[in-house]
């Protein structure tokens, strides 16, 4: 792709991203939430594969119906009460159908089926911006409403969406794919806490994207996309899959690594509120999802592949992402001791 036009998608992608963050009125949030999704269009089809281009059709026209639904509920309440500020969103059938289109635009269940379809299609760096980046809008629109939205109805699509997550990953070998299921899995996590401690979930959300930043980084520096190709991966970089290992598992939320802090905090706040069951629920369901990290980090560092390889085994990556994926790497690792200092920013 041309420099000087990947340069304008990725400033309209925080643009895009910024105007929803910041805006108080609905329409200045749906027209943030528009240029993302048309800057985001062209980096997922830059390939010119038909898996792209159908990929970047079923993200175009899940994320036009979100959005209709988005400005759908913006209007219904303010046809009632008269109010187009975020925050004042207090007609029952408006919270509804917001609830609907954030979790259509996030890909919680039962929404979710675009979104393994469209990461699958898309490249590594691609696909790292539609697990984090492109999640920001939709989450700080949930957290702007949190008071107003149906505990009942978030806690299912909570559950459905960990256990859906865990679940359909277990059987797939597209690494991909695999961290599609896992982004559904964590988004119900950070859903389920919304209501009840809505920063909760925003420290959940950068330390996903933290530890997800520095897989999808880590994948792209040796150039693997199925578990097959993972098990050879080792002669490239060995201290960079050692590293990988590290932070499947933190990202699993094993807990020496930093994937824990959030899941404990999390817990801890369900317990607070009374809702013991759907803490053991979450936690119980969350054992699918660490079966296929697990996965993953064997066929890492620990499996040797049983047949000779056809391709030539490289020694050198040639590329620059290093040093930022040692950086991530080790935040997703040892940030777990300094949590009271993390608790007292929050």
């Amino acid at each position: 792709m041309n420099p000087q036009a990947k340069l304008i998608f990725t400033i309209s992608l925080l643009l895009g991203t910024t105007i929803t963050i910041s805006s108080n009125h609905w329409i200045m949030a749906w027209t943030g939430l528009e240029i993302n999704t048309l800057a985001i269009l062209p980096l997922i089809s830059k390939s010119h594969h038909p898996r792209s281009i159908e990929a970047a059709t079923k993200y175009f026209l899940t994320q036009a119906a979100a959005s209709t639904l988005v400005l759908f509920s913006s209007m219904t309440n303010a046809w009632s009460t008269g109010q187009w500020d975020i925050t004042q969103l207090s007609h029952p059938t408006s919270s509804l159908i917001l609830t609907s289109a954030i979790a259509m635009k996030l890909g919680l269940v039962p929404f979710h089926f675009w979104f393994p379809e469209v990461l699958q299609g898309s490249p590594l760096s691609t696909g790292l911006i539609l697990s984090t980046i492109m999640k920001l809008p939709p989450i700080t629109l949930l957290y702007m409403t949190s008071s107003s939205l149906n505990p009942t109805l978030l806690t299912t699509l909570a559950i459905l969406s960990v256990a859906i997550g865990g679940w359909m990953g277990l059987n797939q070998t597209q690494i991909r794919k695999i961290l599609a299921f896992s982004s559904i899995s964590h988004l119900g996590w950070m859903t389920i806490v919304i209501i009840y401690n809505p920063k909760l979930t925003l420290l959940n959300f950068y330390l996903y994207t933290m530890m997800t930043a520095a897989v999808f980084l880590t994948l792209n520096s040796i150039k693997v996309l199925k578990l097959s190709t993972l098990m050879t991966a080792w002669t490239k970089v060995p201290s960079l899959n050692a590293m990988l290992l590290l932070t499947l598992l933190s990202l699993a939320g094993l807990p020496p690594l930093t994937g824990f802090l959030p899941k404990w905090l999390i817990i801890q706040e369900l317990t607070k509120q009374e809702m013991i069951p759907a803490a053991t629920l979450i936690s119980l369901l969350s054992l699918l999802s660490l079966f296929f990290y697990l996965r993953l980090a064997y066929c890492t560092t620990i499996t040797l592949p049983p047949h000779t390889t056809n391709h030539m085994k490289q020694w050198r990556t040639g590329k620059s992402t290093h040093a930022l994926v040692a950086i991530l790497t080790t935040m997703s690792v040892i940030l777990l001791p300094i949590s009271p200092m993390i608790l007292t920013i929050i």
